[in-house]
């Protein structure tokens, strides 16, 4: 019997990315987020950019920002959900 699953949109990747990174989704769900990777360029872009820039920031710390940088970022992520 061959099992037939329905697949992801980009919008449903993008909200599951983080369980994805995090090792979290079913194994139904991961097969669902493996097999829309294998065909979608943009969302295999967008996993890069996003795991590029969680080990780009793992190495920054607090200390290691300039007081311009950490208002920068902070505005940021106020107006992120606006």
């Amino acid at each position: 019997m061959i099992e037939t699953t329905e697949q992801l949109s980009c919008q449903e990747l993008v909200e599951l990315l983080t369980d994805f990174l995090e090792g979290a989704l079913s194994p139904r769900d991961h097969r669902r987020f493996e097999e829309h990777l294998s065909h979608c360029v943009g969302c295999q872009a967008h996993l890069d950019q996003v795991q590029t820039t969680i080990r780009l920031l793992g190495r920054v710390t607090p200390a290691s920002l300039s007081p311009d940088a950490e208002r920068a970022l902070l505005e940021t992520f106020r107006d992120w959900r606006r």
